[in-house]
């Protein structure tokens, strides 16, 4: 008799089917986080610094990076330096950022452009596996200032 009463909580246990599983998507891959570079920046006028998680100078086709504000002889301007994976990647995006410049000119010794988007004059090149540039000064006054910066990256 005990056997039969096993053998039958068996045969129900086995009756039943187990629910579904709903399939799940994967999560989305994580975005990789933004580096801060802040020490790459130059300090002397440095107001502040802050990583900005994505759209740097505000461009569409920029990824994250850190971006520093300076005041110096009454004028107010940025440095910013988007650390990246190859030198490759550095270039493809100078690239894009002089696609969003009006005008720009090639400035051959820095391998970099120098131009306006909707915000003011942009001073921008790659050096290594870095974008880096000055944001805000006349090309005469940013390209001293964007030297010493290009030195600041190893």
């Amino acid at each position: 008799m005990r056997n039969i009463i096993v053998i039958a909580a068996l045969a129900l246990a086995g009756c039943g089917s187990a629910p579904e599983k709903k399939a799940e998507a994967p999560p989305p891959p994580a975005k990789p986080a933004v580096k801060d570079d802040t020490s790459l920046l130059l300090s002397e006028h440095r107001t502040g610094a802050k990583v900005v998680p994505d759209h740097l100078l505000g461009m569409n086709a920029l990824p994250g990076g850190t971006i520093g504000d300076y005041q110096a002889g009454g004028k107010k301007y940025q440095l910013f330096v988007i650390e990246t994976e190859t030198p490759q990647d550095a270039a493809i995006l100078l690239l894009d950022v002089k696609g969003a410049l009006k005008d720009p000119a090639y400035i051959s010794y820095m391998g970099g452009y120098f131009g306006d988007d909707a915000d003011g004059p942009v001073y921008a090149f790659a050096k290594k596996t870095y974008l880096a540039g000055v944001v805000g000064l006349p090309e005469a006054k940013a390209d001293p200032i964007a030297r010493q910066l290009a030195a600041q990256l190893h």
